[in-house]
């Protein structure tokens, strides 16, 4: 598509009453949990439009705050919840004429239908996408779970409802794995220590495939940034990357339901 194709597309998308804020399929983006994987979502979005020029490009407005309390810290009563800030920020995006709203970040999910509730806002679940993914690619398979303690202990993904007739089996990280390796090597990624952290994290995801870990389900929004499949030599499945993909297909859905709004052809 040439660029004077492009800016017809970009005229067209917006009547002189619609304003950039009200923009079909404008995906609200409640972030800074942390700063680094909320750009690597950013990233991976941009990655999964399959976009020509600007204007196919998904809009989002991004809140990115990382003063909201810690979520795991929260799960295990040692901290304030997260709730009254994430509804702050969500509110902020709504009011900004989101149409819909998404955390990239896994262990903010255990306050995901109470946050959902306030906003009165549709949003699609990082678990549910990341699950979905999972039973398209490695139906029935022995699974390695890495997540913060607080995501494996609330279940966030153990117990979600299978979405497929075989379900995986799960591999998890023991205790001393947690202690020593899992949530070391998170908060070495999030204290700007990639390095450290790909250490630390390659040896629990090692550990899993030695107990028989066929596959590996990345549930934590920092691990992507230091893990991946040429790492391990397994499949691996990328919560953050299933999410983006989601988003991209809810706005283009959105943007191709609502006449002259810019689509990628």
């Amino acid at each position: 598509m040439n660029d004077a194709a492009c800016h017809a597309r970009g005229t067209d998308a917006f009547a002189p009453s619609l304003s950039p804020a009200t923009a079909p399929g404008l995906v609200g983006v409640l972030g800074g949990m942390g700063p680094l994987a909320t750009l690597d979502f950013l990233h991976k979005v941009l990655a999964a439009t399959p976009a020509q020029c600007d204007q196919d490009h998904v809009p989002m407005i991004v809140s990115s705050i990382p003063q909201v309390p810690d979520r795991t810290a929260a799960f295990r009563g040692e901290g304030e919840s997260p709730l009254p800030a994430l509804r702050a920020c969500g509110e902020r995006l709504a009011a900004a004429g989101a149409r819909l709203v998404v955390l990239p970040c896994n262990t903010a999910h255990l306050w995901f239908d109470a946050l959902q509730s306030a906003l009165g806002l549709p949003m699609l679940h990082l678990a549910d996408a990341a699950l979905a993914e999972l039973a398209r690619r490695a139906p029935g398979a022995r699974v390695g779970l890495l997540a913060t303690d607080a995501t494996l202990a609330s279940g966030l993904y153990l117990n979600r409802p299978p979405l497929h007739p075989r379900p995986p089996h799960w591999v998890l990280p023991t205790a001393p794995e947690m202690l020593d390796w899992v949530m070391p090597g998170i908060a070495a990624v999030k204290a700007g220590a990639p390095e450290q952290g790909r250490r630390l994290l390659l040896q629990a995801a090692q550990a899993l495939q030695r107990r028989g870990a066929d596959a590996l389900l990345l549930g934590c929004t920092e691990l992507p940034l230091v893990l991946d499949e040429a790492a391990l030599g397994l499949p691996v499945i990328d919560a953050t990357d299933a999410l983006a993909r989601a988003v991209v297909a809810w706005s283009q859905a959105q943007r191709a339901a609502e006449p002259g709004a810019a689509v990628p052809a």
